[in-house]
């Protein structure tokens, strides 16, 4: 009896230890399936049956990484050094932690150490190069992160070159550098190595996607669903596909929009409905610019007890995106001073100011979206945002100031815009011209410089003469010749070459008419003043009479002739 009950207990503590380590395995399954909230009741279980196992730490601090709860992550793996003092996977997580805080030199400390007690486990090398792909600002890895990122992961694949997990990381890190050869190839490997893993195929199925490729992407996620038609993943990355696809395709925008909702729905249904997935799916919506579903989730996601503040994030662009201006602004100011300021990307900013000036407060917009170039100068658009809202403001100098910082910053340029430079610079001077403050401001001839450089970058790159552009030229000239009872006729050639273009096919409307009575009167006066030619000076202002029988200088003109007392 003694013999049999002595049997018993050795095969329940192999049973029990059985169940422990399957456990452990389940709980990276399920993290790697996205399911966070699973995984994290399995891990912490794990480290109270299991407390002198340094990885069910680990790998309760990762979920909260990838959750992101730095804070929490960093606590749990403090705890599992402190239950193994060479626990180099903690010690990787420990760098984690500090790099997303962009505490770099922490970061490089503990992941030092973790390599330096890795020994041939290739894990450590794993989460490390994890780690540096995480830092994506709108989605991307800044260049020197990626590489770091590689380094470490050829280093780890020295160690273990048949670490399949490690292979799927390093073929991620080439792809966000657009390196799909090597990506491909690591991919490949992986699944030479285990055909049965579901993430080396959506992660195939996502360099298809970069590539514009989307049918093989779609087949790719078709075939992780056959291995693990639980692989939630998979239907995250085959939702974002269709809304790449109806971006790229308009005639099959709505189909593809409608089958992406469609696919993150079951992503959703396969995860846990935590905040955390939730999260995702506002993601999502963002990325499909879907901002009225965005609103109404992030508005209940705000209400949650011990939710995420980045809902206030999705709140704030949603409602601003919806034009209701007052909550995304409440929301906006919610986020950037309760969040931690390492928390805050550029485009908040960026979403900030507009939201700022959609509530008439432009000086704290131009503020904002100045910082968010700061931030980001690829966002040289914010220019022409700041441009309008001090246009809208009258303060139209710099405004022309904005667009040329915009025309010499950004990547790609419009003649529109140094027409939108060139007009601001002119209105500036006519509204000191005109000013009626006392004293009365002496108008800047440097605004008609800058003008006039605008109007002559188009007139040289156009390959037309831009009649309105011709116009604007001839004003300015017209400003220019300052010595109004000796005018040079500097305007002259502009005005003519106007008549030219327009006279061609005239137009029928009062309002195109007026500009060329304009040019015609302004002839009529050169060569009544200037040239003293009383018969092509009377032939100009008929003209001008013909197409504007209001315009005043052609009125004065034959007052005078007909001895009428006339202005």
């Amino acid at each position: 009896m003694i013999s049999k009950i002595s049997k018993l207990v050795l095969a329940l503590i192999f049973i029990g230890s059985s169940v422990f380590a399957q456990s452990l395995a389940d709980a990276k399954k399920a993290i790697d399936a996205e399911q966070y909230q699973k995984a994290k009741s399995m891990l912490k279980n794990l480290t109270v049956t299991q407390a002198d196992k340094d990885e069910n730490y680990f790998y309760l601090g990762w979920v909260y990484i990838l959750q992101d709860y730095p804070d929490s992550a960093k606590t749990v793996f403090t705890k599992g050094i402190s239950v193994s003092a060479k626990s180099a996977l903690n010690y990787a997580g420990l760098g984690v932690a500090a790099f997303i805080d962009k505490d770099k030199n922490t970061a490089t400390t503990n992941f030092n150490q973790a390599i330096a007690l890795a020994g041939k486990n290739s894990k450590p090398y794993v989460y490390i190069g994890k780690g540096y792909l995480l830092n994506a600002t709108e989605g991307k890895v800044n260049p020197a992160d990626a590489n770091a990122a590689i380094a470490v992961l050829n280093k780890g694949k020295a160690v273990n070159p048949k670490d399949a997990e490690l292979l799927v990381t390093l073929g991620d890190a080439y792809r966000t550098q657009l390196k799909s050869t090597e990506a491909l190839g690591n991919y490949q490997n992986a699944l030479e190595l285990d055909p049965k893993l579901a993430n080396a195929k959506v992660a195939t199925g996502v360099l298809w996607r970069y590539a514009d490729n989307y049918e093989d992407s779609e087949k790719q996620f078709k075939e992780a669903l056959v291995i693990d038609p639980n692989f939630g993943p998979a239907y995250r990355e085959w939702a974002e596909t269709d809304i790449r696809w109806s971006l790229r395709d308009p005639k099959m925008a709505s189909a593809k929009v409608k089958e992406g909702l469609e696919q993150y729905r079951k992503y959703i249904a396969l995860t846990d409905m935590s905040v955390e997935s939730r999260m995702r799916y506002a993601d999502f919506l963002l990325y499909a610019g879907d901002f009225k579903t965005l609103q109404t989730e992030a508005a209940a996601l705000s209400k949650v007890a011990n939710g995420n503040l980045r809902t206030y994030r999705y709140l704030a662009y949603s409602a601003f995106e919806n034009k209701d201006y007052p909550a995304a602004l409440t929301a906006m100011n919610t986020w950037v001073t309760k969040a931690d300021p390492k928390r805050v990307i550029p485009r908040d900013y960026l979403y900030l100011g507009r939201i700022q000036i959609a509530n008439q407060q432009d000086s704290l917009g131009i503020h904002s979206l100045q910082k968010a170039y700061d931030l980001d100068t690829t966002q040289a658009d914010v220019y022409v945002e700041i441009a309008k809202s001090l246009y809208a403001n009258k303060k139209y100098e710099k405004a022309g100031d904005a667009y040329m910082k915009y025309v010499t910053k950004a990547r790609r340029v419009s003649l529109n815009d140094y027409l939108a430079a060139g007009r601001s610079y002119y209105i500036a001077y006519e509204d000191q011209l005109f000013s009626t403050a006392k004293p009365k401001p002496t108008p800047d001839s440097t605004l008609l410089v800058k003008a006039d450089t605008a109007f002559s970058y188009i007139e040289h790159k156009a390959t037309a003469p831009v009649a309105p552009v011709v116009l604007l030229r001839a004003r300015v000239k017209d400003y220019m010749d300052k010595d109004r009872n000796n005018i040079k006729g500097l305007a002259k050639p502009y005005y003519e070459q106007y008549i030219q273009l327009m006279t061609a096919n005239p137009p029928t409307d009062e309002k195109g008419k007026k500009p060329i009575a304009e040019a015609y009167a302004y002839l009529g006066l050169f060569y009544q003043y200037k040239e003293k030619d009383d018969a092509k000076a009377t032939e100009s202002f008929t003209k001008a009479k013909e197409f504007d029988p209001t315009n005043k200088q052609a009125a004065a003109f034959f007052a005078r002739k007909s001895g009428t007392k006339g202005k």
